[in-house]
C-alpha cells in the first residue's frame, strides 16, 4: 500500500516548480489558477525571487502548495490514474496538510490558495516580531523535549511544536523560554540544538489568534470528504470526515505536528511506500529515520515522475503475470 505525502514550510526556494511548469501545460494552468485566486503573480516570485519574498510565510505557504498540486495533476494525467488509483492515504506536514486535502478533492485549488494566504498572514501577525522563537533539538526524544519545555516555561509558553522523527523535535513559544529550553536540552544530551530562522512561533498556544482566523476562513469555503483517508497532523489517525477535518485544521495551528507518529500510523495501516509530492525530499529523509523498511520516493521533476510511472507499470505487469 502506498501513501502520498506533501511537504511543509522550510523547503521553499527560488526556482521551485520551474521544471514542471516549463515541461507541462497542465502545470502552468495550476500556477495560473493560484495566481488568479490570490490576485498576485506568485509564480514570478517563485521562479525569479527575490529570495526574501519567497521566504515570507504568506507567500511560501501557497507557493509550496502550488508546486505539489501542479505535480499531482500532471502525475495523474501522464499516468492515466487518479490519486485514488495510486494511493490509499494522504498526509502532509503542517501546511502540507492543505496540499494533501486539495490533492484528495477536499478543497479546490483556488480555495486552498486563498486559505493558505490567510493562514500565512494570520500566523505572521499573531505574535509581534521578536517575541517568539522556535528551536530544533537534536538528538532529542519527545520526552526530553517536553521535560525541557516544562522546566523552561516559567510562566511563559514553551511547548513541542513538531515531533518530526527519531531524534529531531522542534519546540516553540516565547523567545526567552525557548532559549532556556535549548540550554536545558543541551544539558540533557541534545548536543546540536539550535534556534531556527523563522518569522513566528508556529504550532504553539501563541498562535490562537491565527487559529480563530482560520476557523472563520474554513467556515466560508466548501469542503468535500477526501477521496482517500487523511492521516491528520494533530491526531496521527486517519479520517475522511469533512467536519472533523475542519476542526483538526483549526487545532493544527496551535497544536503539535505529530509527524513521527503519522508515519508509524501509516505503517500500522500496512502502508509500505511513501511518495513525496512537491518541493524537496525532507519528508522522505524524516521517514527513513522513523522506519527503515519503508520504500521512499520523491517526485519534484519530470524525470522523477517518469521513473515513478514506470515503477507503477512494472508492478502492474508483475501482478498480471502472477495472476
Amino acid at each position: 500500500m502506498r501513501a502520498f505525502i506533501y511537504p511543509g514550510q522550510g523547503v521553499q526556494q527560488v526556482g521551485m516548480g520551474k521544471e514542471i511548469y516549463d515541461a507541462f501545460p497542465l502545470a502552468r494552468e495550476v500556477f495560473e489558477e493560484v495566481n488568479d485566486a490570490l490576485n498576485q503573480k506568485l509564480s514570478k516570485i517563485m521562479f525569479e525571487g527575490p529570495e526574501g519574498d519567497i521566504l515570507l510565510t504568506e507567500n511560501a505557504q501557497p507557493a509550496l502548495m502550488a508546486v505539489s498540486i501542479a505535480t499531482q495533476r500532471v502525475l495523474e494525467k501522464e499516468s492515466g490514474r487518479s490519486l485514488k488509483d495510486m494511493a490509499t492515504h494522504v498526509a502532509g506536514h503542517s501546511l502540507g496538510e492543505y496540499s494533501a486535502l486539495c490533492a484528495a478533492g477536499t478543497f479546490s485549488v483556488s480555495d486552498t490558495a486563498r486559505l493558505l494566504k490567510i493562514r500565512g498572514q494570520a500566523m505572521q501577525q499573531a505574535v509581534p516580531q521578536g517575541e517568539g522563537a522556535m528551536a530544533a533539538l537534536m538528538p532529542a526524544s519527545v520526552e526530553l523535549a517536553n521535560e525541557s519545555c516544562e522546566k523552561a516555561a516559567q510562566g511563559q509558553v514553551c511547548v513541542v511544536a513538531n515531533d518530526n522523527s527519531e531524534g529531531q523535535v522542534v519546540i516553540s513559544g516565547h523567545k526567552e523560554a525557548v532559549e532556556r529550553a535549548v540550554e536545558l536540552a543541551a544539558e540533557a544530551g541534545a548536543k546540536r540544538s539550535t534556534l531556527l530562522k523563522v518569522s513566528a512561533p508556529f504550532h504553539c498556544p501563541l498562535m490562537q489568534p491565527a487559529a480563530d482566523r482560520m476557523a472563520e476562513a474554513l467556515d466560508a469555503v466548501q469542503m468535500q470528504a477526501p477521496c482517500v483517508p487523511l492521516i491528520a497532523n494533530v491526531t496521527a489517525k486517519p479520517t475522511q470526515s469533512a467536519d472533523e477535518i475542519k476542526s483538526l485544521l483549526v487545532a493544527q495551528v496551535t497544536g503539535q505536528v505529530r509527524w513521527r507518529e503519522t508515519v508509524l500510523s501509516m505503517q500500522g495501516l500496512n502502508v509500505d511506500q511513501l511518495v513525496e509530492i512537491g518541493t524537496g525530499k525532507v519528508l522522505c529523509g524524516l521517514a527513513k529515520r522513523i522506519d527503515k523498511t519503508l520504500a521512499l520516493q520523491s517526485i519534484n521533476t519530470p524525470t522523477d515522475m517518469e521513473t515513478f510511472i514506470e515503477s507503477l507499470e512494472r508492478k502492474e505487469d508483475h501482478v498480471r503475470l502472477a495472476g
